[in-house]
This record gives C-alpha cells, sequence and structure tokens, in this order.
C-alpha cells in the first residue's frame, strides 16, 4: 500500500490504522494520544448505482506494492472483477464489508483473513474472483 502520513501527528508515515475509526497514525504514542478522544467506527453508505459505476472506473488514489510481480493482477482481471454482477452483488452483503473492512485495518493480516476464510461469505466471494482472474 502506499504510504500515508500520520493523521495524529501531521508528520510520520502512517504505519497502523485505528481498528476503530480507520485514522493513519505512525506509533503507540500517537496511537495513545488519538484515544484520548473516542472515535467511532464509520457507517457504511449504502452503494448506490453511482458509487457502484465509479467503482467500476479502478481509480486508485495509492498504488498497492507486492513484492514478487507476477502475482499482480492486470488490468484485464481487475476490470473483470469491476464489471462482475456477481461480485457487486456480494460486496453488498454486511458481513462480507464488515470482514473485509476487518482486513484492510488489521495490524494482522493474515491472522485475520485466515479468520475470514472460515465465514461462508468470504470463502464464496474469494472463489468468484479467483475464478474471474483464472478465465
Amino acid at each position: 500500500m502506499g504510504s500515508k502520513k500520520c493523521e495524529v501527528c501531521d508528520e510520520a508515515k502512517s504505519k497502523y490504522k485505528c481498528p476503530n475509526c480507520f485514522i493513519p497514525y505512525c506509533s503507540s504514542v500517537c496511537f495513545k494520544k488519538h484515544k484520548e478522544i473516542p472515535c467511532v467506527k464509520p457507517e457504511p453508505e449504502p452503494a448506490s448505482e453511482e458509487k457502484l459505476a465509479s467503482a467500476r472506473a479502478l481509480h486508485v488514489d495509492n498504488p498497492i506494492y507486492v513484492d514478487e510481480p507476477s502475482e499482480a493482477l492486470n488490468q484485464s482481471q481487475l476490470e473483470s472483477i469491476a464489471s462482475s454482477t456477481e461480485i457487486l452483488e456480494a460486496i453488498r452483503n454486511k458481513e462480507l464489508q464488515k470482514l473485509i473492512c476487518n482486513l484492510d485495518s488489521s495490524l494482522d493480516v493474515e491472522n485475520e483473513l485466515d479468520k475470514a476464510m472460515e465465514k461462508e461469505e468470504f470463502r464464496i466471494f474469494s472463489e468468484k474472483i479467483l475464478s474471474i482472474i483464472s478465465q
């Protein structure tokens, strides 16, 4: 993931995200300072057709870096995922949204992914994506 600035000290690059409100922070000192004021988890907005259309546009503000470039998806694969009605319908599932948010904000992504894979909706979602990219 691209690096962002810590939103607490506004100086260092963030390495973490608050598990509750997802604000980026750089250290335990900044986390403790952030927690002095209670924060809340943002509620996902219902997906409108306009938002779904913009998701299809595949605009990426922060590039994602991978260790092994051969494992990155190509533009065609990304477009196939974004245009899939099965995927768009699946991501309307509130439980799946929570699982994805937990993965995105986790400090231990591998453990969180293992937990998500135990859930049927996430497993089906993953299988749909794998099916699309292997075509």
